[in-house]
Order: structure tokens, then sequence, then C-alpha cells
């Protein structure tokens, strides 16, 4: 049974060729009625039937599909036909385009909603190192992180802030709370105007040394090239986009009806383009688009290159998780510098004025916080750094998308194959005998079958933004992370002082005293952060005389789980300090 389908079908095949081989030899006969054309007509419901002829008719009125046979096209028919070409090659394009589309535009969402997961943890981290070890200032100083955090997410974004203007506000708003609460601890909160000034002179008085600067220069060195990874993901899909919208011209709109439809007003409703002469009508009408093809090369290259810096010490999941430990180490210095910061605070703002009331002990709520976070282990394979390797390493497969849409749309789409009588624009022949131009607008000069004037300033205007996005990619645009150059030292030190500055003793740079290892996004089964993330966040921290910083108090709503402190020794940072 299968044999004789199959030879039923070989046989439909030979008369298909027998018949188009005929019309080769002999020309185009006019066909005896004009129902093969209705049929078509109105399968791809082009307009109503009432006007299609029953039998050819001379095609006098006819602009572009014009002929010396009689015809089953009329004027309006070619109207309709007209717009159905343009239907068409744009139907082609979004096919064609829509894989890689896809594949952006959800690797694009989902690093986004990363990036909103970590900016949360990271929060959470941080307010919790107040209300389990700093208590008594707690609820001032999550005040502090949540707004530090909404800048943070707002930059990544793409709203235009510093990052070194938000560090540094973050830094001078907490620094009348530790003054407070730490460095001259009184039964109430100093003044609205004596906390003004305390946050006017922290960058000169520098209590916290030169942490400041080192937020500066990871978050920098961090959340730039993260914000900038987003960028370009959105300007690749308003790129395809445009491409799948594209403007076509008059005289390419002219060709693309006498290629696809003016062999149905002939009765050639089966008829494909030749292989050659598909190219030629492609080329000219994708001539402008053609011209994105060494952009679009640099853009995936550029990306790749950037997704590979986005590794190591400055990764913004390692910056981000252990923003904490930072803030631990500024608070500890401020405390074992206290006398000498006091005395300096009388010289600039005068002796401490304080209100009446004080200020409320911790409620912040670690359940929470932590509903709504993402389920999923860093020991699997969808860790950040390995869906962005995943994304590249198909995106790669897209590189020449553009230089070779045309040899794809006529191969895979519209063109005859190999062999078969195919469709010249004027006649069904063996081969097509024009000259086939390369791609590109100035390859079209030579074009038989399309004019191309100029270029599109649609098509100019994408190309101008993927020239920016590439400097971008680059780190050209910001002198200051020239190419990303994020060179590994291993322990976290040397890029962040190339951007802060000289480093010295009295600075307290030399290293972390809690120590930074290397913290990754893990979330639990039951929605809350692993709790070896938080180990260095519940903490009692002695100072040098051996005793302890006394910063409890009473109010704090956090799980008991965390309230059991681990004793910390400061050998590391008195090394480091010394």
């Amino acid at each position: 049974m299968g044999g004789k389908s199959l030879g039923v079908l070989s046989l439909g095949a030979l008369l298909l060729a027998a018949l188009l081989l005929a019309a080769a030899s002999g020309g185009a006969e006019p066909p005896p009625s004009c129902d093969s054309v209705r049929k078509v007509f109105q399968l791809r419901q082009l307009g109503p039937l009432g006007g299609i002829p029953q039998f050819p008719r001379a095609g006098v009125d006819l602009q572009v599909c014009a002929s010396k046979n009689p015809t089953c096209c009329t004027k309006k028919m070619e109207e309709r036909y007209q717009i159905a070409a343009k239907q068409d090659i744009q139907q082609v394009l979004q096919t064609s385009s829509a894989a890689l589309k896809f594949l952006i535009s959800r690797n694009a969402a989902a690093f986004q909603e990363t990036f909103e997961t970590l900016i949360r943890l990271a929060e959470n981290y941080t307010s919790t190192l107040f209300c389990n070890a700093y208590r008594n200032m707690a609820a001032e100083a999550t005040t502090r992180v949540q707004e530090f955090f909404t800048d943070i997410g707002l930059f990544i974004f793409g709203t235009d802030v510093s990052t070194e203007e938000f560090v540094n506000r973050f830094f001078d708003t907490l620094f009348p709370v530790v003054y407070n609460h730490v460095i001259n601890p009184g039964l109430t909160d100093v003044s609205l105007e004596y906390a003004e000034c305390l946050q006017m002179a922290r960058r000169d008085i520098r209590p916290f040394g030169n942490i400041p600067k080192r937020a500066i220069g990871q978050m920098g060195r961090s959340l730039l090239p993260s914000r900038t990874f987003l960028q370009a993901l959105n300007l690749g899909i308003e790129v395809i986009n445009t491409t799948d919208h594209l403007h076509f011209s008059k005289d390419c709109s002219r060709a693309l009806l006498r290629m696809q439809y003016c062999p149905h007003c002939q009765g050639l409703t089966l008829s494909k383009p030749c292989m050659g002469y598909c190219l030629n009508v492609i080329r000219g009408c994708l001539a402008n688009m053609a011209e994105v093809d060494l952009h679009w090369q640099r853009y995936i290259q550029s990306l790749e290159e950037l997704s590979s810096a986005m590794s190591g010490t400055y990764d913004i999941e390692h910056v981000l998780l252990n923003f904490h430990s930072l803030v631990n180490d500024a608070l500890i210095q401020a405390h074992i510098n206290g006398p000498e910061l006091s005395e300096q605070v009388n010289k600039v703002c005068g002796p401490p004025v304080r209100k009446p009331t004080q200020s409320p002990g911790c409620f912040f709520d670690q359940n929470k916080h932590n509903q709504g976070f993402k389920m999923f282990s860093r020991d699997s394979e969808e860790t950040f750094a390995n869906r962005r390797k995943e994304f590249i390493s198909n995106l790669r497969l897209y590189r020449a998308f553009y230089g070779g849409l045309d040899d794809q749309l006529c191969g895979n789409e519209l063109a005859a194959a190999d062999g078969l009588p195919c469709w010249n624009g004027e006649d069904v022949v063996r081969s097509y005998t024009h000259r086939v131009v390369g791609s590109g607008i100035k390859a079209q000069s030579a074009n038989p079958e399309v004019k191309v004037k100029g270029t599109d300033p649609v098509i100019s205007q994408i190309i101008d933004k993927l020239k920016h996005v590439i400097q971008l990619l680059q780190g050209k645009s910001f002198p200051k992370y020239d190419k990303w150059d994020l060179r590994q030292t291993g322990s976290g030190e040397g890029i962040d002082e190339q951007i802060s500055g000289d480093c010295d003793d009295e600075d307290g740079c030399g290293g972390s005293g809690s120590g930074e290892n290397k913290r990754v996004l893990k979330i639990t089964d039951s929605g809350m952060p692993d709790k070896t993330n938080l180990s260095d966040v519940n903490q009692i921290h002695q100072t040098n005389d051996g005793s302890s910083l006394d910063t409890t108090g009473a109010g704090c709503t956090t799980m008991a789980d965390y309230m059991t402190f681990v004793l910390i020794s400061l050998v590391t940072l008195f090394l480091s300090l010394w």
C-alpha cells in the first residue's frame, strides 16, 4: 500500500515537472480557465472573488504583471497580490528570527529576575547583620540598607544614578547611627541637626577607613557590567523587532509581487522562482538589513567577552552577597577608633546634642523578607554564571544571522529546488541567466531586479545603537573601567585600589577583618537563605582589649535560630592593620 502511494506521488511530481517543462520550452500558454487562480486566491483569503475573471483576458490595465498573453489578473487583483507579497516576506522574516528573538528575550527576563533575587537576598543579609549583632541601631540602619539596595536595583535596571554617589550616601547616612550607638553611645539619639553635621563630616573624618572606597570600586566593577549586559540584551530584541518589520521600498514591493504572484496571473500557481532570481530580489529588498551583519557579529562577540569578564572577585553575586561583611568590617573599625573619632567629631560638630526620645529596636522580620525567593540550588547547573555561558553558546550560533538571511530565505522557503523549471520574472525557464549580485547596499548597483536608492534611516539608527552598545560592552565608554580590566588578584585587592587611590595603614584597607569568602546564592527548600551563608552575620564582635562590643538591645523580632552568636577573633584585623 505504501509503495503504491509512493508511486502515485512520484507520478504526480513527474506530471508537474512535465507541465512546467512544456511551458518552459514553448512559453507560458494561457490557461483554459482561471479556476486554479480563483482557488488559490480564495484559499489565501486575498479578497472578494467577484472580480476574478472566469477566463483569461487582456491585461492592459496591469502595471507589474503585464504580459503579452491573456491573463487571469485584474488591476484590483494585482493590488491585492501586492499587499500579500509584502505580508508574505514579513511573515518569513519573523519566522526566521523567532528562535533568536525567543532566546534573547527569555534570557533577558531570567537574568533580570536573578538580579532582583540577588538584591533582595543581599539586603536581607545586611539587615540581619544589624538586627542580630547591632540591635540598638537596627531600626535606623535597616532604613539606610533598604534605600541603598533600592539604588542598586535602580542602577542595574537602567536608571541614571551613580554607584559612587549612592555608596557614599549609604555610609554618610550610616555614620550618625554608628556614632550614636557605637562610637559615642547615649541614652537617646543625637538631634537631627547634629546628625546632618555628622553626615557632611563623614568623608573628612573617615570613620570607616578605606572601606567606602573599596565598596565603590567593587560596586562599580560588578554592577556596571551587569547593567550593560541587560541593556545589550534589550537592544538585541529591539534590533530583531526592527528588522522583522522592515519598510520595503516601492521598487522592492513591485519586485516581490513580480516574483511571487505574477506567475499566478498566467495560471502558474505552483511555480517557484529560480534561486538566482530569488537571491537578486531578496538581496535588493534586504540590502539595508545586510548592513547590520558586521555590527551584529561584533555585538555577539562583545557580549561573549563581557560575559567572560563577569566572573571571579567582581562577580555580582560575590560582591552583593558579601556586602554585609564589608559593612561589618566598617563598624568594627569605627568601634576600634572610637575615642579618636569622638575627638574629631567634637572639633567639627561640637559635643553631641541629643533628642529626648530613644529610637526603636529591631523589627526586621526574616520570614517576611525571605518570602518569594526562587528555589534553585547553587550546586545545580542553573547557576547565574552557567546560565550566562549556556546563553552565549546558543547565541553564538546566530552570529552570521543577518549575513546569511537571504540565502536562508531563498534556500529554505521561497525558491525552486535545483534542477526544476522555475520562474524568472517573465516566464518558466530551465535556469536563471542574469548575474546574481552579492549582499549589501554597494553590491546592488548591478542588481537587474531591484533598484536600491540610499540607506534606510531606521536601519541606520539601529546600527548606531549597536555601535554604541558595543562600546559599552567593551567598556570603552567608561575610561575608569577601560576594557573591563578585571585582572584576578586572588584576594580581591589591587583593582579597587586602582580605582580608589592610594591605601595606607590608617585606611585599614589591608584586608577584610571578618574575611570575604566566596559566597553564592543558595536557597533552601524552606525558601530561607541557607544558614551557611549567614554564618558571619550572627556574631558578637570583640575589641582589641578583649571586651565585647555591646550591640544588644530589646525588641528584636528575628528568628530564634539566628540569635546564637559565635565569638570572632580580630587577630586577622590587627595583622592587616599593623
